[in-house]
């Protein structure tokens, strides 16, 4: 690009995007706009019925529950950031969004992920701890060791998506604004500006691509530690420590397999892509509740004590 056009795009930067969303079906998008609308009901009940329960019942005031709470509070934003919105463009057309709108979306996703990513290997930390040193366990993971790693999350997760916003804010776009998605998905959008896709794909791989990969492997390495624990115990803590962890490697593989792939390889972009961003942005937030509770005999105890306290119908 000449400077002087530089210079114009800097100065009628585009107003909106345009997003394609997951289809153009007709009958599919009606289709996804129930399908997803009883799938985010599912998330935010799911998830607040987790928080009531933490926070309800003293048997649940552990360190483990405390940032099981957490998660959920985490999985309730990072399903709202979007989900919302493109459920109601399944009705709509054309399916826009402002660009205040669009990097708020930016914003927002990765101030979630990134949080979410160092909350689960706090998670993994504590089992580690509660399961390797058990002795140590509640001097370890006491009240101040748990509220620093929930706001150690929160912090890593400001700074990744102010990093990537920094630059994402000022990026000349000159005239495209379509973008191959349901949402505002960084790669997608910053492929759209005005200037070699390099620089701008560099900056993503080093700060989301190296976060995901990072995070990813500390937690690898921990359910790898655990299992190696319980192999020099006995065969039968061994099956009991994989049926255990077994769901909770599902749901990270599928977390953090999408974004490591979207976002170590930023501008190789596939069919499959807006697929996989279904996953970390809706789906896990669905899969959490489900195995962090249905498989946790402490969780559905206090869940029925709740029901039971509220749900039973008053005396005659």
């Amino acid at each position: 690009l000449q400077p002087a056009s530089m210079e114009k795009t800097n100065s009628s930067a585009v107003s909106e995007f345009v997003l394609l969303g997951l289809s153009t079906s007709q009958e599919l998008q009606f289709f996804f706009f129930i399908f997803f609308s009883m799938l985010y009901v599912v998330i935010v009940l799911g998830n607040v019925l987790i928080i009531i329960t933490v926070t309800s019942d003293a048997s649940l005031h552990s360190p483990m529950y405390f940032l099981l709470g957490n998660l959920s509070f985490v999985d309730i934003c990072q399903a709202s950031f979007a989900t919302p919105k493109m459920i109601a463009d399944f009705l709509s057309e054309p399916k826009t969004i402002s660009f205040r709108g669009c990097m708020a979306q930016i914003f927002f996703i990765h101030l979630f992920t990134g949080g979410e990513m160092v909350l689960l290997v706090s998670m993994a930390y504590d089992r580690y701890v509660a399961i390797c040193k058990p002795l140590y366990y509640l001097m370890i993971m006491n009240r101040r060791t748990c509220t620093l790693l929930v706001i150690i999350s929160w912090a890593v997760g400001l700074v990744h998506t102010l990093s990537q916003l920094s630059f994402t804010v000022n990026l000349p776009f000159c005239g495209p604004n379509v973008v191959d998605s349901f949402f505002c998905d960084l790669p997608r959008v910053a492929r759209l500006a005005c200037l070699d896709f390099s620089v701008i794909e560099i900056l993503i791989v080093v700060n989301s691509g190296i976060l995901s990969l990072s995070t990813f492997s500390v937690l690898v390495s921990s359910y790898i530690t655990i299992l190696v624990a319980f192999w020099f115990k006995s065969s039968a803590a061994m099956a009991k420590a994989f049926s255990t962890l077994a769901a909770h490697i599902i749901v990270v593989i599928l977390f953090f397999g999408p974004c490591i792939f979207i976002y170590v390889w930023p501008f190789t972009t596939y069919p499959v892509d807006k697929l996989l961003a279904v996953f970390y942005t809706v789906f896990t937030p669905t899969l959490n509740p489900i195995v962090y509770t249905l498989r946790n005999r402490d969780m559905k105890a206090a869940m029925r004590k709740i029901a039971t306290r509220y749900l039973k119908p008053p005396n005659s």
